[in-house]
């Protein structure tokens, strides 16, 4: 069971970083994220980075070190998630 389970969550939590740094450099670039690409990465990523953005504020009003922090914590998360996995299902 654990040989199924625990590649599908690492693969997981992995595509979702990607998607997370896809959406961030997307705003490099004018109206990427109004593409329907954009908007599809922005419904999946954009409530996991508001709950960082709400507590850290722009530095100067233009840098944004929110998903710096979003992406430690997602690590964190990770880490303790398959930590879990091993626990119980080994």
């Amino acid at each position: 069971m654990f040989s199924v389970i625990y590649p599908i969550v690492t693969t997981l939590f992995t595509l979702f970083y990607y998607l997370m740094l896809a959406y961030i450099l997307m705003s490099w670039f004018p109206n990427a994220r109004e593409s329907s690409i954009g908007q599809i990465i922005g419904k999946l990523v954009d409530p996991y980075l508001a709950i960082f953005r709400r507590f850290i504020p722009p530095i100067g009003g233009m840098l944004d070190i929110s998903p710096i922090v979003a992406f430690i914590a997602l690590r964190f998360i990770q880490s303790g998630v398959t930590y879990l996995l091993e626990l119980v299902l080994l």
